[in-house]
């Protein structure tokens, strides 16, 4: 069974986003008997129901979840990526990821759009209340954790993110953005520790 790749992108993002594309270009290109099944939900604005949604799209369209699932996720992708490899027992890959966003995104309270598809949405205390809940105290496993970080994040403090990762396989790139700079040079490392092979 090829392995699957659930990718989840980030606050105010979609799936057109410039890291899922570049993912997905990546998958593209493997050979098809190597090639990975890539899942990239649109994610809804309620933390709650976007939770939910992608752990009924696990559980319906992932066959022996979690033997070969690996959660992808950018920034707030990232916090969610963390609740559901817990949930799931899977293995989960974070770029930027959020550590606490239910205060990191508190400056954003009140009318926001998405950057890519110009859809409105209200981000109210029940937001917050909603990322709260999820938030994972401690990682179980480090071992199925990859934490990919760039000291130029200008949105989040990515020792934060070293510091809660610790024990887990880091990549720690110096410079860059919250974006990840040059994200696409390091997709196969990604590839690899979603157990999939390697031409």
């Amino acid at each position: 069974m090829a392995p699957t790749i659930v990718y989840l992108h980030g606050f105010a993002s979609s799936p057109a986003s410039v890291k899922a594309r570049a993912l997905a270009g990546c998958v593209e290109a493997l050979p098809a008997a190597l090639r990975p099944r890539l899942l990239v939900p649109a994610l809804q604005f309620s933390p709650r129901e976007a939770i939910e949604r992608v752990a009924a799209l696990v559980r319906d369209e992932v066959p022996g979840a979690p033997r070969g699932l690996t959660f992808v996720g950018s920034s707030l992708g990232g916090f969610y990526a963390v609740h559901l490899a817990e949930r799931f027992g899977a293995r989960a890959v974070l770029i930027n990821p959020a550590i606490r966003p239910y205060d990191d995104l508190s400056q954003y309270a009140g009318t926001q759009r998405n950057l890519y598809t110009g859809e409105a949405f209200e981000v109210t205390a029940s937001h917050f209340d909603e990322l709260r809940a999820l938030a994972v105290p401690r990682i179980t496993l480090p071992e199925r954790y990859f934490l990919m970080v760039q000291t130029g994040d200008e949105v989040l403090d990515w020792r934060e993110a070293v510091a809660y990762f610790g024990g887990a396989f880091q990549l720690v790139e110096g410079g860059g953005d919250h974006g990840f700079a040059n994200f696409a040079a390091h997709v196969p490392e990604l590839l690899r520790f979603a157990r999939v092979p390697t031409p």
